[in-house]
């Protein structure tokens, strides 16, 4: 867990400055096509269920969340920005994700952190999925991500919990890094396949 945390630090140090001028420029761009803060925050659930704003770039309108299909955000969604649609192809809109890395809130490697509502769905074995910092990416993001049904990428996300060691987390980066230059992103969407409970 040292080794682990002293390479989260130095990826997310060295990240967070190589890539300032280019958040710099993109929540330049988020800002000019719609109004509001280029940079997103949101409530998600970390470690042992503790809660943290979790910092983003806005890839949609101001207030998203409160119209049309709120959390629901499929491909295709009008209330996407053209920045947006951008950011999101290259999973770039996660950058600020480094921040919470260096706060402690996050690690590079574990599962995607969660909103409340979903966790409150766990059940007592997918509650496991809790006992890890949430990461930037992780390995049900490299083995289908968000094309998955969400019971079956918390499993992915268990096995990980598991398994974990620096030799599995140095591939999972690898297949990342794979992704993401090659255009496939990482994150379709807020929800992971999950969808919010019938009223």
């Amino acid at each position: 867990m040292i080794a682990k945390r002293a390479l989260d630090i130095a990826i997310a140090l060295l990240g967070s400055l190589l890539t300032a001028p280019m958040v710099g420029a993109f929540a330049l761009a988020i800002r000019i096509e719609s109004p509001g803060h280029p940079i997103y925050r949101q409530t998600r659930v970390g470690k042992d269920g503790r809660l943290f704003l979790i910092y983003k770039l806005r890839t949609m309108v101001r207030g998203a969340e409160f119209t049309g299909a709120g959390l629901s955000i499929q491909e295709g969604d009008d209330r996407i920005t053209r920045v947006g649609t951008f950011l999101r192809r290259y999973s770039l809109d996660e950058l600020p994700n480094l921040w919470n890395v260096l706060r402690g809130e996050m690690a590079i490697i574990g599962p995607r952190p969660t909103i409340p509502i979903q966790v409150e769905q766990y059940t007592a074995r997918q509650r496991g999925r809790l006992k890890v910092k949430p990461g930037v990416t992780g390995w049900a993001q490299i083995n289908g991500r968000a094309s998955l049904p969400w019971s079956e990428r918390i499993e992915l996300d268990l096995w990980y919990v598991e398994h974990q060691s620096l030799r599995l987390d140095l591939k999972i980066m690898a297949r990342t890094l794979e992704l993401v230059l090659r255009g496939h992103g990482l994150y379709k969407g807020e929800r992971g396949g999950w969808h919010p409970p019938a009223a």
